[in-house]
């Protein structure tokens, strides 16, 4: 019997030999086509330590296999993130978990008051982790012409740019600055948390600005005599807190908080530790200052003991009149009541008296750039005046003692100092 023949027919053709195909690996994932395009997968960890899927798509399968590529190797380095926050988010995130908790109150209200009014209105609505260098320059290339009394909404009747009139309020050098410092933090934050791999911002450049930066006004030593001999006319309460910011530099904040806890009169020292401040409606005195350094103990020139005993004197007078309404406080600087001074309304005496006195208009921190003229006028010895200003080397306060100012005003300050310790009982 013949042998039974197969003959293959056209709608099935005649097979050849099965080709070997490559297997993948456990957890290796895969490529294929999907929709109008292709998807691919690939197991990762994510930073919560849990093992899932993530997903990239493309229009070819090269596209795609070279971002199925790329994702093994982020997933070989460590965790990666599948759910994916807006900058938005993010930032607000950072702000509440990490900034309020671990810095100071002031530090945060600095830091929300940038990420309000400048990121999330120009990058809030980006995902992170598609956020480039290139977004960040954009965005940070417009703020030099960026109109903050429309951008921000500020409280007037009409924004300026609606009626043709731009107000040209942008914003500062040293605040464009600020902000970029603060997104580089938070974004530094994103890559310890394994969101993201690259910080964009440090890759960034600063633009350029119209507007250069302001230059502080300074008073001289004669122009800061006068203010004192005004206030001791004028018989100002506070006159030591002005003597305190213009001989030993120190900050308004600092001033205000001073307890009386922190003053050695017989030792001529005083321990800079308390800072007083408002810091979103709320006035706080923490036992803490700007900096590591700031928190120092400073030896107090003859003027400045002369007038820390003439405000006690004051201030007992005033507690005397005051009577059952007085609130004991240890703080130096007080109302007739006993209660805080308000940092605002410290600023505003500052410039009243200036200007009665006839002087330039500084702000209260611009004093601290007249300190170490004053210490010079008063023949502080300099190996003193570079523990007050804080140098660390004697060279640098010498090149501020090279300034030598005329025997008038040396005679004028110890007159002044004579007259407090007249008051002396």
């Amino acid at each position: 019997m013949p042998a039974k023949t197969t003959m293959a027919t056209p709608d099935e053709p005649e097979r050849g030999p099965r080709k070997s195909r490559r297997t993948r690996a456990n957890n290796e994932g895969s490529i294929f086509p999907y929709k109008n395009g292709w998807a691919g997968y690939v197991w990762v960890t994510t930073p919560d330590g849990k093992k899932t899927r993530k997903w990239v798509y493309g229009k070819t399968r090269e596209e795609t296999h070279e971002k199925w590529l790329k994702l093994h190797q982020q997933a070989r380095r460590g965790p990666v993130a599948t759910k994916h926050e807006t900058v938005a988010t993010f930032l607000t995130r950072w702000l509440a978990d990490v900034v309020q908790p671990n810095r100071e109150p002031t530090t945060y209200a600095g830091y929300e008051a940038l990420v309000r009014l400048y990121l999330i209105p120009g990058l809030g609505k980006k995902r992170l982790d598609k956020l480039t260098v290139r977004d960040v320059q954009a965005w940070l290339n417009s703020l030099p012409t960026m109109c903050t009394c429309c951008a921000q909404k500020k409280k007037r009747k009409k924004p300026c740019c609606a009626i043709g009139e731009c107000c040209q309020d942008y914003p500062s050098r040293g605040t464009i600055e600020s902000v970029r410092r603060v997104f580089r933090s938070a974004v530094s934050h994103a890559i310890r948390e394994e969101l993201i791999a690259n910080n964009v911002v440090s890759l960034t450049t600063l633009p350029k600005t119209s507007a250069r930066k302001r230059r502080s006004t300074v008073w001289s030593v004669d122009e800061a005599r006068t203010f004192l001999e005004h206030l001791r006319t004028a018989d100002e309460p506070q006159y030591a807190a002005f003597v305190l910011l213009l001989v030993l530099g120190l900050r308004r904040g600092e001033v205000l908080g001073l307890t009386w806890g922190d003053i050695d009169l017989a030792g001529r020292e005083l321990s800079v530790s308390h800072q007083l401040s408002r810091v979103n409606g709320v006035l706080l005195h923490r036992d803490t200052t700007k900096t590591v350094e700031s928190d120092a103990s400073l030896p107090l020139p003859a003027l400045c003991v002369a007038a820390l005993r003439h405000r006690r004197r004051v201030q007992d007078d005033a507690r005397r009149e005051a009577g059952d309404q007085w609130q004991d406080s240890d703080l130096v600087f007080t109302t007739k009541r006993g209660t805080p001074i308000e940092p605002r309304n410290f600023n505003r005496s500052f410039e009243l008296h200036a200007r009665k006195a006839g002087l330039p208009r500084i702000r209260v921190h611009d004093t601290r750039h007249t300190c170490a003229s004053m210490l010079a006028a008063l023949g502080v010895h300099p190996r003193v005046a570079m523990r007050i200003l804080r140098h660390s080397q004697i060279s640098v306060t010498m090149n501020v003692y090279t300034q030598i100012t005329g025997p008038e005003t040396r005679r004028a300050l110890d007159q002044l100092n004579a007259s407090l310790d007249g008051e002396n009982p």
